[in-house]
């Protein structure tokens, strides 16, 4: 969907330094060329940023997710809004593939701050007028602001790449490879027509032991579903489950790719055949060998020409399988 005419001379896109690739691809499906601005750091971490265009009068989309270094992205984007409402845009809309802190959405022990609220109002206080995401960890969080926050979902990418790979078959399992991401794991299962299995753990913590699995795997082709792979350890230790419970082929998919720590050696000594990530987030260390990214570009691109257009977001939940045949 590219943008009309009249619509491009009201808007701008530019792209700070977490993951200008996905910015290009973004700038190419709407058909809107990226702004010019130089983001520096001094040598004491201090971040300078120069908008080199005027944005008067514009309804200006920024694109950076905060992804590791998380601080200093955030910090960056913050300084952008900042910049951009001093000169006076019309609207501020912040386009995150990935939020960081998204995960600290609760207070899970005494004295734990909230961290994703915090973070939505540095966002606001900013001067963020809209922001456009890519599958929260937690919908709830979208609640944490007091501006439009649109969360699209990757469901839909994952049933079409695994549809065109015929992994909607009767001998197909989709599996959540813990008992907090059945929800996900339901949703991609009902978009393909496929049975679910879950897997659980005696104790759910850094050290999980004692696995299992709820539902059927034996003989069958299985898909994981995760929202954000980082470690790698919970794919890992599934994988283990999976094969010992008569898995035949196993298949990984995860929203965000952040591939932390030993994330990529431990994913290439674990029996999965498959690991597919979106390009949310961009980064610089090696990947897992059997690694696929699929592009949101498109998705993102869409869904910005539709908040520019006035149009709703929602059609871009959909997958309809008749469609795609």
């Amino acid at each position: 969907m590219i943008a009309t005419q009249t619509d491009k001379k009201q808007m701008k896109i530019f792209s700070l330094n977490s993951n200008p690739e996905i910015a290009e691809r973004i700038s190419q499906e709407t058909g809107i060329p990226l702004g010019k601005l130089s983001s520096r750091q001094f040598s004491d971490g201090e971040i300078q940023i120069n908008i080199e265009e005027s944005v008067r009068g514009f309804d200006i989309y920024i694109i950076q997710a905060t992804s590791f270094p998380v601080n200093n992205h955030l910090m960056e984007l913050l300084i952008m809004v900042d910049a951009c409402k001093r000169a006076s845009a019309n609207s501020i809309n912040v386009v995150m593939p990935y939020f960081g802190y998204a995960r600290q959405d609760r207070t899970a022990a005494p004295r734990e701050p909230i961290t994703a609220k915090l973070v939505a109002n540095m966002l606001v206080k900013a001067g963020v007028t809209r922001l456009l995401t890519l599958d929260l960890h937690a919908v709830q969080v979208q609640g944490f602001f007091n501006i439009p926050v649109d969360n699209l979902f990757t469901i839909p990418l994952f049933a079409q790449h695994y549809y065109d790979k015929g992994l909607c078959q009767q001998d197909v399992v989709v599996v959540s490879p813990k008992n907090s991401g059945v929800k996900r794991a339901r949703q991609l299962a009902e978009l393909l027509d496929l049975p679910i299995a879950i897997i659980d753990y005696a104790q759910d913590d850094a050290d999980r032991e004692e696995g299992y699995v709820i539902g059927d795997v034996a003989g069958k082709r299985v898909i994981m579903i995760d929202d954000i792979l980082n470690t790698g350890k919970t794919f890992s230790e599934a994988a283990k489950i999976l094969t010992d419970e008569g898995a035949t082929e196993i298949y990984a998919a995860a929203s965000h790719g952040l591939f932390a720590g030993q994330a990529t050696e431990l994913l290439n000594q674990a029996n999965i055949k498959e690991i597919v990530v979106t390009d949310s987030v961009a980064t610089k260390q090696a990947i897992p060998d059997n690694t696929l990214r699929l592009s949101a570009s498109k998705l993102i691109g869409e869904a910005i020409v539709r908040i520019q257009e006035r149009k709703p977001v929602s059609p871009l939940f959909d997958f309809h399988k008749e469609e795609r045949k």
